[in-house]
């Protein structure tokens, strides 16, 4: 490997690693700051390698330190890890009992960090219809087990995008994971903003439920345990959908649903960073997420879960690094450290 390409090479694995710490000033640039930590481990692995070279050939003491920087910022994630799972295990343990059996697969392991989330066998079809609001077709994706024999819990899965891109197509790993596992994954689809103003996609939302409730004998779903999971925007739209009035947790009625289709009971609802006050996170922003729009008071998730059976704990099980921000005082009602991860 040639000597400018080593310092182009030590160069772009600097630029990305300083991502980990640096925050997002802009939505072009957040995607770094989001993606950095996550290919942590590829950036420390890499500068190592180039260490390895740049030792060996006796190299520049400026490019030396430069990707000894390098691997400090990529190892600040996973010198974090131990302490992080510490803290989520025990919150775990203080909101729930103990499982009956132990989990059969790892959390984390190298392995699969490079192959990717562990699969089996499952069945797939994709791009099945389900609705067509406004000309504009919508499909899911359904996973299931190899075994059309019975029923199973379903998990619905709602993608995140900034409520604006995205497809069902980003499920496609958790789906293959949990429908090897026993359960039908149905990964759904959704107008995008700015297209579609809200609530176009809680609407659609709401029909992909009913749609699946109507199917639930073709697709060998379980009606009485169905789950929603949502990532970011996703989440937001799980939370929403899953305290309608006419879901399981019966909540007084709302300006926004009045109008909606019968969906199916929602037994639990898995919420990986949603927001949740969106009004109250534009007034108050955090110091990592840009903000670009002030339309956020109607989408809220804060108008809407109230009279809400799960109360907020006295003292909070959440640790510090995953509690959610001083608004969420405000809410009505919360959720246990299973439901809000924000």
């Amino acid at each position: 490997m040639g000597h400018i390409s080593i310092w182009l090479l030590a160069g772009l694995t600097f630029f990305l690693s300083l991502w980990i710490v640096v925050p997002g000033p802009t939505l072009f640039w957040l995607p770094l700051a989001v993606g950095a930590p996550e290919i942590s481990p590829l950036l420390g692995l890499i500068s190592v390698l180039l260490l390895v070279i740049v030792l060996w050939n006796r190299f520049h003491t400026l490019l030396m330190a430069l990707l000894l920087a390098t691997l400090t910022l990529s190892s600040l994630p996973l010198l974090q890890q131990p302490r992080a799972v510490a803290q989520a295990e025990q919150s775990m343990a203080i909101a729930f009992a103990a499982p009956s059996r132990a989990a059969s697969y790892a959390p984390f392991n190298w392995l699969n960090f490079f192959k990717g989330i562990p699969t089996g066998q499952f069945r797939l079809q994709t791009n099945i219809p389900f609705a067509n609001p406004d000309g504009t077709a919508l499909a899911l994706d359904l996973y299931q087990p190899p075994l059309p024999k019975r029923r199973y819990p379903t998990v619905v899965t709602i993608y995140g995008g900034g409520w604006r891109d995205g497809s069902p197509a980003a499920s496609a790993a958790m789906g293959r994971f949990l429908a090897a596992r026993g359960y039908v994954v149905v990964a759904i689809d959704y107008r995008h903003a700015p297209a579609y103003r809200f609530p176009a996609q809680l609407e659609d939302v709401q029909a992909a439920l009913a749609f699946v409730s109507d199917r639930a004998d073709e697709y060998q779903i379980n009606r009485d345990a169905i789950a929603l999971l949502g990532w970011s925007a996703g989440a937001h739209l799980a939370m929403l959908a899953g305290f309608q009035p006419n879901s399981s947790t019966d909540i007084s009625s709302t300006d926004i649903s009045t109008a909606s289709p019968p969906t199916p009971k929602i037994r639990s609802i898995i919420n990986y960073y949603g927001p949740i006050d969106l009004a109250a996170g534009y007034r108050e922003p955090p110091s990592l997420i840009p903000s670009t729009s002030s339309n956020y008071s109607r989408p809220s998730s804060v108008g809407h879960l109230v009279n809400c059976p799960l109360p907020m704990p006295k003292h909070h099980p959440l640790p510090t690094f995953i509690q959610p921000p001083p608004t969420a005082s405000r809410l009505p009602c919360s959720f246990t450290a299973a439901a809000i991860i924000s």
